[in-house]
């Protein structure tokens, strides 16, 4: 991964496929360890707020 300070999802255990964030200037940085092309999604730190928001408040809902 690049020079990012990446943070590894703590859901993650031990597989090989894992969701990484960083900070990075102003945006929040995502990636997905078993991605092969290293893609990286970037957001505003209200969009990735409103998502984990949205996550929680629907988690356990089928």
């Amino acid at each position: 991964m690049s020079a990012l300070a990446w943070q590894k999802s703590s859901y993650c255990a031990q597989g090989n496929s894992c969701l990484h964030i960083a900070a990075d200037h102003g945006t929040v940085a995502l990636t997905e360890s078993g991605d092969p092309s290293g893609a990286i999604l970037r957001a505003t730190p209200a969009a990735w707020a409103e998502l984990l928001r949205t996550v929680k408040e629907t988690h356990g809902r089928g």
